[in-house]
């Protein structure tokens, strides 16, 4: 099914990375307004007019994260968990960032890695580094590098990296076999893989064509969440152990609206739709 879709949607990646462009140059217009309301068509965990708020971002981050970062860091948090949360990150410790949009996150495993430590942060959207960029010069970090690349294609060296975060990014790619594969070359031996995505529970191949053909859904993380089990087989093909995928937040009831209006489907009674943080480990050297 996977590749069928790949094949069915061409431009898909061409149309993701236009929609989160169109998301950074929102934030941008609206930096000193408390309105993130747009257009722009469904994002991770819901429409941009739902998601990207400070009061979202709060439920997911914890007041005194975001209070420490610009405004704007937080507007364009389109992420369905708080990955650096999950990570326990260590002072000294290099984070990369997979898909890290306006920078919260990186923000934020800079400062729990601390000055002995570095984050950095890779995304394929001009704007959203952009973005990303300015948040770090009004947070005043240093210890932060922003990349442009593709998550399947990381420009860093093996085993470079101690820990990799990823906010509802991994599902978007078209080939998450090579995302996991190069998340598993860059990361040092017992390194930690420690992200949040969109997943779902039960029998995925009862879920509509029409829903996981949906450019709309795919650029909402929907169309292209792995099943819960798909995603550990994958994680273990790629070389980690100790996989396992833990449900955080039900998506089901609050985004099964924007499915049905998206394609005229709807998922069925034994599949589930949910939030997750999804860990593994790189084996330790023998």
């Amino acid at each position: 099914m996977a590749d069928t879709r790949i094949d069915e949607n061409k431009d898909l990646k061409e149309e993701i990375r236009e929609r989160y462009a169109e998301r950074a140059r929102e934030v941008s217009e609206q930096q000193k307004t408390t309105s993130c309301c747009g257009n722009s068509a469904s994002s991770c965990c819901g429409s941009t007019q739902a998601v990207p708020n400070d009061k979202t971002a709060r439920g997911l981050y914890s007041i005194d994260e975001t209070g420490e970062l610009p405004r704007e860091a937080v507007l364009a948090s389109l992420g369905c968990g708080n990955p650096t949360a999950l990570a326990e990150l260590h002072p000294g410790e290099v984070v990369l960032d997979l898909g890290s949009g306006g920078g919260i996150d990186v923000l934020l495993s800079a400062k729990r890695v601390g000055p002995t430590g570095k984050a950095y942060g890779l995304d394929m959207t001009d704007d959203m580094l952009a973005l990303a960029r300015e948040n770090q010069a009004k947070a005043g970090v240093t210890n932060v590098e922003f990349l442009r690349g593709e998550i399947e294609d990381v420009p860093l060296p093996d085993e470079s990296v101690d820990v990799i975060i990823s906010n509802c990014v991994i599902n978007l790619s078209l080939d998450k076999d090579k995302v996991l594969a190069e998340a598993f070359r860059v990361l040092k031996p017992g390194g930690r893989f420690a992200v949040s995505d969109m997943v779902y529970q039960g029998d995925v191949s009862s879920v509509p064509e029409e829903i996981m053909r949906s450019v709309e859904l795919w650029g909402g993380c929907i169309a292209g969440a792995l099943g819960d089990d798909d995603y550990i087989g994958r994680l273990e093909k790629a070389g980690f152990v100790e996989a396992e995928v833990v449900p955080t937040t039900d998506y089901r009831e609050k985004y099964g609206h924007e499915i049905e209006k998206a394609c005229g489907a709807t998922l069925p009674d034994d599949v589930n739709l949910v939030g997750a943080f999804i860990r593994a480990t790189k084996p330790h050297a023998v």
